[in-house]
């Protein structure tokens, strides 16, 4: 109860001490404080409010600036992936299209003989034949009797008396040679179309080569595009001939394999020799400074071994002989006093090992060597083999064959065409070849003498199938299926196939005139043939149909 009491009077005093009313001057100025403190507390509101705003301006525009750095991050990503996607897509088709390229030329190259069974794919041929008939069999029949059969024999005794006057004129240039320091040369051979029978045109021109080799003790060593030496792609066909001592290895002087001894000198190696160039190979004919037979030194030395050997014999003839041809150098002709004339070609080759191929060192009236990389190149020749060939086939075919003829026809129209529009890439060679794949191709009795049309036009599909895919094989190099009896080098069988149309797929000048030519002689065909063929009755022709090619 007093602590009650106690507690009630003094919340009495407090509120009595507390009242506005006993202390007037202390509180007169709240008003004016609280009015101060309301409009600073507004100015720090309005600062906040506006400090607020610039933040919220701030993160805005941060995150607007990374919106945009992640978009572009994203768009970044995506183009390398694409990318990534689009190389990838780019590479696996390169790969692709070089794996069907690579197959496509396998199966070309081991296929490019097997033409026997595809009739089929003949048929689909001659696009440039549409509207072109070959003349019946009467006409060909006719004409090849009365342009070309009559030639026969003109030919024969022709070679008859070029062989026997080569074989004098090389007996007399054995004799004046130095049997001791010049080359020993050895008998002649006939190549070509007047050895194959087929030679056509006039003026008939007999093509001898004859082998060399150099005196004791040196021999030649032969290295060939395909006997593993790196040769760039327009030198296939091409070997080089080196000029060595037989007792020294190919690569070498004998003393890099010898110990001589400390008081032994190497006579080609001394300081002497070697301070100098020695003369002795420029003597064997060899580029200068090197052991590599020189064609054009060969062919020099043969020009001036020849004139020497006329001018002994010349008083046993009662002729002339002289060099024919300036870009020819083994051009010869024969003139007599009555003003006719022979020509004939005497080319020194060398022989390659063992066999019958030859380094050539020209080519007369050819374009098969028409770009000889250097004169220490040589082409190399397979005439002797093509000759054999030809012969070894022939005696499997039917009694007269229409093989030669078919050449021959052909030979004459392609000559014929040239005389009018002029000389192109495409040559006699070139159709000798078409002729010897399409031998080994086709069955014996489909060149009986009967089927003379039909093979006509076999050999001008296969041609204008050649010339649409610039692609010719030679028919020896890389063929696997020449007949063993001919005894053919195993090195050149297994070499890539040689394509001797190859250089016409740069020179697409020479490659379009050679096209025009063969589609202009299929178009003059009919007129050429008409033009040296006698009448024929109608009676002949009557039921003989003109089968388009």
């Amino acid at each position: 109860m007093p602590v009650g009491l106690f507690r009630v009077c003094l919340l009495v005093i407090t509120a009595i001490v507390n009242h506005p009313l006993f202390f007037p001057k202390e509180n007169g100025t709240v008003p004016e404080n609280t009015e101060e403190i309301i409009r600073k507390m507004k100015e720090r509101e309005e600062s906040l409010r506006l400090e607020q705003l610039r933040l919220e301006q701030e993160i805005a525009d941060q995150e607007a600036t990374q919106k945009a750095l992640e978009k572009a991050a994203v768009v970044v990503e995506e183009s390398k992936e694409e990318k990534v996607r689009w190389d990838m897509w780019t590479a696996l088709s390169m790969v692709i299209f070089l794996l069907i390229e690579l197959w496509r030329q396998d199966f070309q190259e081991g296929n490019w003989q097997d033409i026997g069974g595809e009739e089929d794919d003949m048929a689909v041929l001659g696009k440039a034949f549409k509207g072109v008939a070959l003349p019946d069999k009467a006409v060909l029949a006719s004409f090849y009797e009365k342009r070309i059969l009559g030639t026969t024999g003109d030919m024969a005794r022709m070679r008859e008396m070029v062989e026997g006057f080569a074989d004098d004129l090389l007996e007399a240039l054995r004799s004046v040679c130095n049997r001791d320091a010049d080359m020993e040369v050895e008998d002649c051979m006939g190549v070509g179309s007047m050895y194959e029978n087929w030679r056509v045109r006039k003026p008939f021109v007999c093509d001898l080569i004859v082998p060399f080799a150099p005196p004791e003790p040196y021999c030649f060593r032969c290295q060939t595009w395909c006997s593993g030496d790196s040769f760039p792609p327009d030198e296939q066909g091409y070997g080089t001939i080196k000029v060595c001592r037989a007792n020294e290895d190919a690569t070498g002087c004998i003393c890099d394999k010898t110990k001589l001894g400390e008081d032994m000198l190497c006579l080609l190696h001394s300081q002497v020799s070697s301070t100098g160039p020695s003369s002795e190979m420029e003597d064997l004919l060899c580029f200068k400074n090197t052991q590599y037979l020189d064609a054009d030194q060969v062919m020099k030395w043969f020009q001036i071994a020849i004139t020497k050997a006329w001018n002994r014999i010349s008083h046993k003839y009662e002729f002339d002989l002289s060099f024919s041809l300036l870009d020819s150098p083994g051009a010869l002709k024969i003139k007599f006093k009555s003003g006719k004339s022979i020509a004939f070609n005497l080319t020194p080759v060398v022989q390659y090992e063992n066999s019958d191929v030859y380094f050539i060192s020209h080519f007369p009236r050819s374009g098969l060597a028409a770009d000889i990389p250097s004169s220490t190149h040589w082409f190399l020749t397979f005439a002797v083999y093509e000759r054999r060939f030809i012969q070894l086939v022939s005696k499997t075919l039917p009694a007269n064959a229409c093989h030669v003829s078919c050449l021959q026809i052909l030979s004459f129209l392609h000559g014929k065409q040239c005389s009018l529009t002029g000389p192109s890439g495409l040559t006699n060679y070139h159709l000798k070849t078409v002729l010897l794949h399409l031998l080994q191709a086709r069955p014996s009795q489909d060149w009986a003498p009967e089927k003379l049309e039909a093979r006509l036009q076999d050999m001008l599909k296969f041609l204008e199938k050649c010339l649409h895919e610039k692609k010719l094989y030679h028919f020896f190099i890389g063929n696997g299926k020449v007949p063993a009896e001919l005894g053919f080098p195993v090195i050149f069988q297994r070499a890539e196939p040689l394509n001797l149309f190859r250089p016409f797929v740069l020179r697409r000048d020479i490659y379009r005139k050679m096209v025009d030519t063969f589609h202009e002689m299929l178009r003059n065909m009919s007129a050429l043939i008409n033009e040296y063929t006698v009448h024929i009755p109608l009676a002949h022709t009557n039921g003989i149909r003109k089968e388009p090619l």
